[in-house]
């Protein structure tokens, strides 16, 4: 009896070790599984870092070469073309100008209702015979300018012979003192006092056409040497004496007398078919706050009048950071160039395309 108790009872605790066996090959296979699924998504994770990297470096070098191609991007060595300042954006400051300057610089108006002053710094006087150029002739060794003006005859005629046979074009007439005015006055070949020309300015002069053989004749815009009319304003001169004007100027109408105003003013009073006196005139209604805007070529500018108190100095609004002059008008105030363009008001812009100005 006890002895078939102890055969049943070693039966029932018999290890099965097939059992065990079976168990761990499950738990190897599912260890194999949970193996590659992780490192299958190690690689997806793997491939979509890659692939976002790669993405990214594409965008950065399309950036790059579409910067690369686009002129209008500036790299930190090169520097941004210098914009033109929006005419509403100019800041002002002030500047104290005495009396005395009204009767100075390049816009100062001459004639019997204003004589002009002479003051010893309005201008530079030169010699047309020893500083012009090839391109034109002089009467004489004693016709002066302004050497500033000299300067931009040089250049218009310089232009002018490049599409014109201007060779034979001569300046017989410029800056007169006071004592010449008064005896060609006396004499009777001049109806202005002495005093009461715009010869006095050095800034007008005389021009006339002396063919080889064929005499002399008063310069007239006609033929070759037409294109001198037509784009003297782009380099600052003026008709002094247009046709129509003469109740205005004092004086009847020329074709070959030539006045030197600057680029920006004589454009517009080309363009406006106007005389220095109305010029004048109209100038002063514009304000440093109220501008007169002119285009002259690609350039732009901004003229305004400001009134000369009776005596004394006048605190003038000029621009804080932008290129500018002050010219006395020799009635009453003074008349302020503004160069938008950054460039000195004074200089010619000989850049302008000629046709740019209309006839």
């Amino acid at each position: 009896m006890n002895n078939g108790n102890r055969r049943r009872n070693h039966k029932r605790y018999r290890i099965r070790y097939d059992r065990i066996i079976a168990v761990v090959l499950v738990l190897v296979v599912l260890i194999v599984i949970i193996t590659s699924c992780t490192k299958s998504c190690s690689k997806k994770d793997s491939g979509k870092d890659n692939s976002s990297s790669q993405s990214s470096d594409s965008v950065v070098d399309e950036l790059t070469t579409s910067a690369s191609a686009d002129s209008n991007v500036s790299s930190p060595d090169t520097p941004a073309p210098t914009q033109p300042v929006p005419s509403g954006t100019v800041e002002f400051t002030t500047q104290s100008v005495d009396r005395a300057q009204v009767s100075n610089g390049d816009l100062i108006l001459v004639n019997s209702l204003y004589p002009y002053k002479f003051q010893p710094e309005d201008i530079s006087l030169a010699t047309l015979y020893d500083n012009r150029n090839d391109y034109y002739g002089v009467s004489d060794n004693v016709v002066s300018l302004d050497s500033r003006v000299i300067a931009q005859l040089n250049a218009l005629m310089q232009a002018a012979s490049s599409v014109s046979a201007n060779a034979n074009i001569s300046v017989f007439g410029g800056y007169r003192t006071l004592e010449e005015q008064t005896d060609k006055f006396n004499s009777g070949t001049s109806k202005f006092q002495g005093g009461c020309t715009d010869y006095h300015t050095a800034r007008t002069f005389d021009m006339g056409i002396f063919p080889p053989g064929e005499g002399s004749y008063y310069y007239q815009p006609k033929d070759n040497y037409a294109w001198i009319d037509e784009n003297a304003a782009n380099y600052g001169f003026i008709l002094r004496f247009p046709e129509g004007k003469d109740t205005l100027t004092g004086e009847s109408a020329r074709t070959y007398t030539y006045r030197y105003v600057g680029v920006p003013h004589a454009v517009y009073i080309k363009q406006n078919n106007l005389c220095l006196e109305e010029y004048i005139e109209t100038v002063k209604t514009y304000t440093n706050t109220s501008p007169l805007q002119i285009t002259a070529g690609t350039a732009q500018y901004q003229v305004y009048y400001a009134s000369a108190n009776g005596e004394g100095a006048t605190e003038v609004p000029v621009p804080s950071q932008l290129p500018y002059t002050i010219s006395g008008n020799n009635i009453d105030g003074f008349i302020i160039t503004v160069s938008l363009s950054g460039e000195a008001p004074a200089a010619a812009d000989t850049s302008a395309a000629q046709t740019d100005i209309p006839q």
